[in-house]
């Protein structure tokens, strides 16, 4: 059975040498350039073909553009590389990279939806956002035209975590340590904006949104008590405003709005229980296959062998396993990735 890879990351090689490689990025930045398989297209095609029947949707990884430069023209111009660059490897490498996910940078409210309508035009499958635009909450009213106009157009969005050492594990400190902003934050992140997008109303404003949340929704999955009969009782817990309206006006349960608004994948670095987690917690027909290549210790291969080897070892039907490998995806997209 083919598997499709729906999102592994890789720098277009215009975008590495001019653009990343010539900037003093850190943190993340710094973790791009030490991956030889994210920029090199000859290693990466060697990644590829250790797995049978197996291809990749390619998507820009970090750091977001919005962080890069805080002049909205400059973010356009480096998303415009990013995306021409994966439109011109996929077409010719189809039979590794048979799809790709825009960027589409949110500096300003028109320039996210300017780029992801001519990347769709190109071919794009989608477009990737984050989970904060340069730390201001994707339900910031400033936001609600790009909401808008991809629930007009139906384009799925696959959406990255995003976060920093800047952002302090405490208030008594000015960065976090040990990596914490990463290994916990990145998934502390995902279910917080997953969750502003809940409360604000916008998934009910919006209800043809479709959103790909990167590695199983982060910590979404362990925590249904709290999402369920927890904020079954939300105002229950906070005294300076009345959050019962909010109830009121959602159209259904929250738990429900995680389970069935979003779609996510299945890069959980190879863990077992959290990929078992979030299988038990997503109906079948949200979940696509991913495994975040090639972010691993063997630089591209462990996180897609592992996560395969966890998945092949669950027990599931034929049209479950066919659908969470690509049907799912292919769904999603209107295209069709497998010949």
């Amino acid at each position: 059975m083919m598997r499709i890879d729906a999102y592994t990351h890789f720098l277009p090689t215009r975008f590495y040498k001019e653009v990343l490689s010539t900037g003093n990025h850190k943190d993340i930045g710094k973790r791009m350039m030490g991956v030889p398989s994210i920029y090199d297209v000859k290693v990466r095609l060697k990644v590829v073909d250790k797995f049978k029947d197996y291809a990749q949707i390619l998507s820009y990884p970090m750091p977001p553009l919005e962080m890069m430069t805080k002049d909205p023209k400059q973010a356009e111009e480096y998303a415009k590389i990013i995306n021409d660059g994966f439109a011109e490897l996929c077409a010719k490498h189809p039979d590794h990279f048979p799809g790709w996910v825009a960027q589409a940078p949110m500096s300003a409210p028109d320039v996210g939806v300017r780029e992801a309508q001519r990347a769709m035009k190109m071919g794009a499958l989608g477009v990737q956002i984050y989970t904060n635009v340069a730390g201001r909450p994707l339900d910031n009213p400033e936001f609600d035209s790009f909401w808008k106009a991809m629930n007009k157009s139906e384009t799925p969005i696959w959406m990255h975590p995003s976060r920093g050492s800047s952002f302090p594990d405490y208030q008594t400190e000015n960065r976090s340590k040990y990596e914490i902003w990463w290994t916990l934050g990145w998934s502390y992140e995902t279910g917080a904006a997953v969750a502003r997008l809940v409360f604000s109303g916008i998934m009910d404003k919006y209800p043809k949104l479709k959103i790909i949340t990167h590695h199983f929704g982060g910590i979404i999955p362990m925590l249904e008590g709290r999402l369920g009969p927890g904020q079954d009782q939300l105002g229950a817990r906070t005294s300076d405003e009345d959050l019962t309206k909010v109830l009121k006006r959602l159209k259904k349960r929250p738990l429900n709005y995680f389970k069935e608004n979003f779609f996510t994948d299945t890069a959980a670095f190879g863990g077992k229980p959290a990929t078992e987690c979030g299988l038990a917690f997503y109906p079948n027909e949200k979940v696509v296959f991913a495994s975040d290549c090639p972010f691993d210790p063997e630089k591209g291969t462990y996180y897609t062998r592992e996560t395969l080897k966890i998945l092949d070892g669950i027990d599931m039907s034929k049209a479950k396993r066919k659908a969470i490998m690509y049907g799912n995806l292919e769904r999603i997209t209107g295209k069709k990735l497998v010949k």
